[in-house]
């Protein structure tokens, strides 16, 4: 009587083996296209599992939500079809990735050259800031003369034939203005040098008129209020009117809410000098931007600047644009998921994120290297549109995905 081989002898094993082999023997002929009509391993799934294939497509044909995604992955494919190469090998996400790894280094060196130029400059341009107002030469009274606005260069040669320096520059008054040697005879010039003066007395150095100069002379705010509008704009207004409302504010108010039809005509200078307190009709314009629109405040600020930073400027207002597209996709987004409940506790999620982040920056900001300062400053500044760009295309593809 013949008997049957134990489980794990070796004839048992011998058996499963050889079985084993067949096995892969079949599957090595269907994958490599000798079976009849296979010429792909899809083929050869097909052929070896069709049961299986053929329930889960009736499955798939049931499902809405996968239909979809297979719709929308199927169109991707098409859309990414013309970027390959004429052999189809090339992955077009890793040839991103490269361009983008090549992006960030290239960006990183422009960042470090970026900051060796502008310290350079801070240490010559941007003196007048730190110096004391009795030690200026009258080649300093001129270059601050100059920058009250291009109608101080008629006055330029009238206080060089002078030789007006500093302590000299204290003593004038209105009517040695309006007379010989420097026969100012327009009154609102003469007002805004006077206006001007007076804050140079009060400060004992220079006021900062621009960009630079307000970062040479708060370089801690400067880098937290460009963090802070680009995040969260309306916290960051916030905290001008309630911490820097006379310096900063209403000299801000003023240029994007103008109170006057004709103030289009004055210059940056005579509206960032103008301390009035604003008007209802100012407010009423301010509140509506600055719930809806918050980014655009900060692109007509920037806009109003373009004289004095031409491409500085442009940067700003383009990611205005950028971060307002981005805000509404993200309202959108709530939108769309019906999740407009969650609403408040994402606000006060996103404010109890921001002071605690504000907080840390100040309690660790004077160990933070003065170069580190500057890179992240240039980056946010220069940098961040290009990041915003990429941001906006992959929302752009995403609601493509949502709408198939």
């Amino acid at each position: 009587m013949r008997r049957n081989p134990r489980p794990g002898s070796g004839r048992s094993r011998q058996r499963g083996g050889r079985g084993v082999e067949r096995v892969e023997r079949r599957v090595r002929l269907l994958l490599y296209g000798r079976g009849p009509g296979l010429s792909s391993p899809q083929d050869a799934i097909e052929k070896l599992f069709p049961d299986a294939i053929r329930m889960r497509f009736e499955d798939i044909q049931q499902n809405n939500d996968i239909i979809q995604s297979l719709a929308a992955f199927h169109k991707y494919g098409n859309d990414q079809a013309p970027l390959a190469t004429n052999t189809g090998r090339v992955n077009a996400q890793r040839g991103g990735g490269f361009f983008s790894g090549v992006l960030t280094a290239l960006t990183g060196v422009a960042v470090v050259l970026l900051v060796y130029h502008w310290s350079s400059r801070e240490s010559e341009h941007d003196l007048l800031v730190h110096k004391a107002v009795a030690k200026w030469t009258a080649e300093e009274v001129v270059l601050w003369l100059e920058q009250l606005g291009p109608w101080a260069s008629l006055y330029r040669d009238r206080f060089l034939s002078e030789r007006v320096n500093g302590r000299l520059l204290l003593t004038l008054t209105e009517e040695e203005f309006s007379r010989a040697p420097y026969n100012i005879e327009n009154s609102s010039h003469r007002r805004a040098i006077l206006l001007e003066l007076e804050r140079v007395k009060a400060l004992g150095v220079k006021p900062p008129q621009n960009l630079w100069e307000y970062k040479a002379v708060n370089p801690g705010r400067s880098l937290f209020l460009l963090y802070a509008l680009k995040s969260s704009p309306r916290l960051g207004l916030l905290y001008l009117y309630l911490f820097d409302y006379t310096d900063t504010f209403l000299p801000f108010i003023h240029t994007i809410c103008p109170l006057q039809e004709d103030s289009s005509g004055e210059d940056i200078i005579t509206k960032l000098l103008d301390l009035r307190e604003p008007t209802w009709k100012q407010w009423r314009e301010f509140l509506v931007k600055y719930s809806f629109l918050p980014y655009q405040l900060i692109a007509e600020f920037a806009w109003d600047w373009l004289e004095v930073h031409y491409w500085t400027s442009r940067f700003l207002i383009v990611n205005a644009m950028l971060l307002s597209v981005l805000e509404l996709f993200s309202f959108w987004r709530i939108w769309s998921r019906s999740e407009l409940k969650t609403v408040p506790q994402r606000m006060w999620s996103h404010f109890w994120k921001v002071s605690t982040q504000g907080l840390f920056v100040a309690m660790f900001w004077p160990l933070i290297p003065q170069f580190v300062c500057n890179c992240l400053f240039y980056w946010a500044l220069y940098f961040n549109p290009i990041i915003n760009i990429d941001l906006v295309v992959k929302e752009v593809r995403r609601l493509e995905t949502q709408v198939l």
